[in-house]
């Protein structure tokens, strides 16, 4: 590939240019949505797992980037429903609850990356561009360890319904200790 072609979308992207956006935050996929037609891509949006499943049947993208939690349910079925429909789709998973478990359900379902929120374009980009045996470089501001427990408590609290009981009882945590974490911002 020469400096001419290397920025030319058919070459990067090759001949089908689809790309199915599932997010449940309107602004950020009205953004990201403009933001790669702007590299290329020929952009469908879908805002729930219904709605992309249904697009998904009509015609199934070559690339996908997909929230991992959407308002009716999991991104992991949109990822499965790709893969039944078109195992040559590379689809990205998005999520800002960061899980080793997820991360591999994801990848084993079909999905080429697994990026936390705040990702932008450009790192959207170049996971669904990525070759396969291309290393992908660490983050620049890795999550402290009080950032990574925070995220982890956050994400139990939601699994448990926002049930304070529940979720110090699966954490093994003392109730009023876990409020306390609660009530205090995230931490960077």
């Amino acid at each position: 590939m020469n400096e001419e072609t290397a920025h030319d979308p058919a070459e990067i992207l090759g001949e089908d240019r689809s790309l199915l956006i599932v997010e449940d935050d309107k602004p950020f996929l009205t953004r990201l949505a403009r933001a790669m037609e702007g590299r290329g891509f020929v952009v469908e949006t879908a805002e729930s797992v219904e709605e992309a499943i249904t697009r998904i049947k009509s015609a199934a993208p070559a690339y996908a980037v997909v929230d991992m939690r959407l308002g009716d349910g999991n991104g992991l079925d949109v990822v499965a429903a790709i893969r039944e429909k078109r195992e040559d789709s590379r689809t990205v998973i998005l999520t800002g609850y960061g899980n080793i478990a997820t991360a591999v359900t994801a990848v084993k379902l079909g999905a080429i990356d697994y990026l936390s929120k705040p990702a932008d374009a450009d790192d959207i980009f170049a996971a669904l561009t990525r070759t396969t045996n291309e290393k992908v470089a660490p983050p620049e501001n890795p999550m402290s360890a009080d950032r990574v427990r925070w995220e982890h408590i956050q994400r139990v609290y939601e699994m448990c319904d926002r049930n304070v009981s529940e979720t110090a009882r699966r954490l093994n945590m003392h109730r009023r200790t876990l409020q306390r974490i609660l009530a205090k911002r995230a931490p960077r």
